[in-house]
């Protein structure tokens, strides 16, 4: 089994664990207010976090399937050896992109909150776990980009 399918299955597994995390979260919610009639404290902050988690790995697993957005309609005119090299600048874009921004930005976001000691107000969690999705997936986003380059390179 290749190393892209192992993420694939890591990182989808994931994301199927968090969705039904949400989704039971979400009745407990439902139940505890209308049943109960005692509305749960947690549950809002916890579905909003989980939301944070679904959509930024889910964009990782996105840009790992090579399923983003994309307007081809000029690339799809060039030569074969052009669209070669526009799709290795755009991996090298996203690659960027996931370094700055996801990596160098969200590990500083992470030691920041980390050093401050900042706490979520109901779950009393740091925030600093909930902001670690933010390298973690840009580490899952280049990963994805190298080996996506290594796999054109061979064929």
């Amino acid at each position: 089994m290749s190393l892209k399918s192992r993420l694939d299955r890591i990182l989808s597994s994931s994301l199927i664990l968090i969705l039904a995390l949400m989704v039971l979260n979400v009745l407990w919610q439902v139940f505890s207010r209308y049943i109960l009639q005692t509305p749960s404290s947690f549950t809002d902050e916890l579905s909003r976090y989980l939301m944070i988690w679904i959509g930024i790995l889910g964009a990782a697993y996105v840009s790992g399937m090579n399923a983003h957005v994309r307007i081809d309609v000029f690339v799809s005119r060039l030569s074969m050896k052009m669209q070669k090299k526009i799709q290795l600048m755009v991996r090298i874009a996203i690659a960027f992109f996931a370094l700055v921004v996801l990596i160098i930005g969200g590990s500083r976001l992470v030691y920041i909150s980390f050093i401050l000691g900042q706490k979520s107000p109901a779950l009393q969690i740091p925030l600093a776990y909930v902001y670690l999705v933010l390298p973690l997936s840009g580490c899952i986003i280049i990963i994805y980009k190298l080996l996506e380059h290594l796999n054109q390179k061979s064929n």
